[in-house]
């Protein structure tokens, strides 16, 4: 199900018109038809009204989990184009064993699950494709990583917002704008204090 469609069926379950639905996201009804019919996406600010609308989380209604006539449904809503933006909306992976607590997946959502034979300490991996809405995700994290590996490496994780990259350790969030040579140097430096090799800054983004 795309997010056009999502918006057409929330807005008739909840009882209300194109026009309602559109003063209520400070819009015109043409707008709502646009997005129902997918040639236009909401920005930012409106996706946050329709979830809040709608009563239901923006990862969800970005995400596509939907009960429907008792069935879950999964997919995606446009979450790269809505990525294309500051859009508050984090992705990326988290390696589990470089948690020390656990508890930071309930500010996640979790799209897919991998096993890593990464031949190291430890031997494998587990790789957690990532999405969160939660502004303060980068903090959570930094706060809930390992120290270091059982080798002696520092655990990080790397991530991105909109045209923002982050690499996260424990106590300590480094961002950089992407494009922007000098600020990614700044931010390869640090992590080269940390013990990061250079060839694990190869990071995407």
């Amino acid at each position: 199900m795309k997010l056009s469609e999502k918006i057409q069926q929330l807005r008739k379950e909840n009882g209300l018109s194109q026009e309602e639905l559109a003063e209520i996201c400070k819009v015109s009804r043409q707008s709502i038809s646009k997005w129902e019919a997918d040639i236009a996406l909401p920005e930012t600010d409106r996706l946050l009204l329709l979830a809040n609308t709608f009563q239901i989380s923006l990862d969800v209604l970005l995400k596509d989990e939907l009960v429907v006539n008792g069935v879950k449904k999964t997919g995606t809503c446009g979450l790269n184009a809505i990525n294309d933006a500051e859009s508050g909306i984090y992705e990326g992976i988290i390696i589990k064993e470089s948690l020390d607590r656990d508890e930071i997946l309930d500010a996640v959502s979790m799209n897919k699950v991998e096993i890593w034979n990464a031949g190291g300490a430890p031997k494998y991996w587990t790789a957690i494709y990532f999405t969160s809405s939660r502004p303060d995700f980068p903090e959570l994290l930094s706060g809930a990583l390992s120290g270091g590996t059982d080798g002696g490496e520092a655990w990080f994780a790397d991530f991105k917002s909109g045209n923002m990259k982050y690499i996260v350790f424990n106590g300590l969030v480094l961002r950089y704008e992407i494009g922007n040579l000098p600020d990614k140097e700044r931010v390869c430096r640090e992590c080269e204090k940390r013990g990061v090799a250079k060839e694990q800054m190869n990071w995407p983004e």
